[in-house]
């Protein structure tokens, strides 16, 4: 990361956090930083924390310093901790504040059901694992669930813990990396592993 401060609406925050699940963003925040985004990684506080994979992660700022005023996106990854208690509960009031002051939030797999006790996926399309998994939640928005692979309604992005391409290709999307063709062809390189797509991303 250089250390320069790029401007704040070039800045993608991803929150990280012991068992997160390592595999599920690094398609999009790659692509991001690739297409001119700063990732910057948002903690509990800025202690180090370790993820699924066991990679050893230290935070570049802590959740009470977030601002979203300060950030393009806010991404949540799933983590054994969303359903192990309240533990991330505060990253999810967080997503609340992102979303009131229409700054776009991403979430996959176990984030989705942070977000639903949150009430955020009340009133908003949106998709998970399984819609039962996000029932056991106990919210409200049961009749906004979709079978997709991953879902924009907004400034939400949702999507399943075994869809991280496609949930990249939404949040790309959202924020402008990739459009139209370009966006497709970067779909079927990175999901269908269609030959003929690297030429189209490449032309």
């Amino acid at each position: 990361m250089s250390g320069t401060t790029p401007a704040p609406g070039k800045t993608v925050h991803l929150a990280v956090y012991d068992t997160l699940a390592d595999w599920e963003t690094g398609h999009a925040t790659a692509w991001l930083a690739r297409s001119g985004y700063d990732i910057r990684t948002v903690g509990p506080t800025t202690d180090p924390v370790t993820s699924i994979g066991g990679l050893r992660i230290t935070p570049d700022l802590a959740l009470t310093d977030l601002r979203p005023e300060d950030s393009a996106l806010l991404i949540l990854p799933g983590g054994d901790l969303w359903d192990a208690g309240d533990d991330l509960a505060p990253f999810a009031a967080k997503a609340r504040t992102f979303l009131d002051a229409g700054v776009p939030v991403a979430a996959i797999c176990g984030a989705t059901a942070g977000l639903a006790r949150e009430g955020l996926l009340d009133d908003r399309d949106h998709t998970s694992a399984v819609s039962f998994y996000l029932a056991a939640t106990g919210y409200k928005g049961g009749d906004r669930y979709v079978e997709a692979d991953a879902v924009t309604d907004g400034d939400l992005i949702t999507a399943g813990p075994t869809e991280p391409v496609a949930f990249a290709r939404e949040v790309l999307g959202k924020m402008g990396a990739f459009e139209g063709t370009k966006l497709d062809a970067w779909y079927r390189l990175f999901h269908d592993s269609d030959p003929a797509a690297f030429e189209e991303l490449n032309s």
